[in-house]
């Protein structure tokens, strides 16, 4: 068995304390080994304090003898890129480390039968997570897949691409749904706006050409959505006056002219109508 002399990471005292074996290069010990040296590390980790010195050399070590096991439960995202592999691997040991915690000497299951769920299962989160251009809710992320796999399977029987209302029918959703599932597929994949359209015209045109301008009128747009139910809410007199003020542009003294009250009386009911409206826009927002 590939138990070693230890070297700097894994001191002889560390080993002694645990009452374990020693390891000297857990990254390097065989799969076969690991098992049967897994086996003792997880009852002994079961029965030591956490936190304690023993606790994390058992632990640490451990997490290092299984990651050839995330390598293998890696590979089977190959597909994915091999660029991504070196991530992959970081997510799974995330999983691998969730299992050790978790893992029950007292259940008499195998520990790698136990912990490949749970590094799968991380890896395949990660992806479902960070795949997206767009963040989408996760209901949306997964009615996508669906989505995807209804249209297949209908499209083979139909030799068409599918309607929506077919669609919904064989995934026993709304059409509504269906349409909104087919819109958040768009955040899937994203386009640089440096991205080059050919012109027959023009020769190549970058994407961020044909996108408009940002309007500075569009957040009034919705500021004036907000207040419209805010002075529905006042009485009709201070309505009048805001109008008044704001729409037909008269003074105090001439709103105080059409009401028979003075200026000052005016500015009063002006300020507390605004002051009404600037609390229900601070609260709205």
């Amino acid at each position: 068995m590939a138990v070693t002399t230890v070297s700097g990471a894994r001191t002889k005292t560390e080993a002694a304390v645990a009452g374990l074996p020693e390891v000297a290069e857990p990254l390097k010990v065989a799969p076969r080994d690991a098992r049967v040296l897994s086996k003792q590390f997880l009852e002994r980790l079961a029965v030591v304090e956490e936190g304690t010195p023993e606790y994390q050399y058992a632990r640490n070590t451990l997490i290092e003898m299984n990651t050839s096991l995330v390598r293998y439960a890696a590979g089977r995202f190959r597909s994915r890129g091999a660029d991504q592999m070196e991530d992959i691997v970081q997510v799974g040991v995330i999983g691998l480390i969730k299992a050790i915690d978790r893992f029950e000497v007292v259940r008499e299951v195998e520990f790698t039968t136990f912990a490949i769920p749970y590094i799968v299962g991380e890896i395949k989160r990660f992806f479902r997570d960070t795949s997206w251009a767009v963040h989408v809710p996760r209901r949306l992320q997964e009615a996508r897949i669906e989505l995807a796999r209804a249209t297949e399977e209908l499209y083979s029987r139909l030799d068409r691409m599918p309607t929506v209302k077919e669609l919904a029918e064989l995934m026993s959703l709304s059409e509504e749904e269906v349409v909104e599932a087919r819109i958040a597929a768009n955040g899937y994949s994203s386009a640089s706006l440096d991205a080059a359209f050919s012109s027959n015209e023009d020769g190549e045109t970058a994407l961020a050409d044909f996108i408009g301008a940002e309007d500075a009128a569009m957040e009034m747009v919705e500021d004036f959505h907000a207040l419209a139910p805010l002075i529905a809410d006042l009485d009709e007199r201070s309505r009048r006056i805001i109008h008044w003020r704001f729409v037909e542009e008269l003074t105090q003294t001439q709103i105080g002219e059409r009401l028979g009250c003075s200026q000052m009386h005016v500015s009063r009911l002006l300020s507390r109508s605004l002051k009404q409206l600037r609390q229900g826009m601070l609260t709205t927002c």
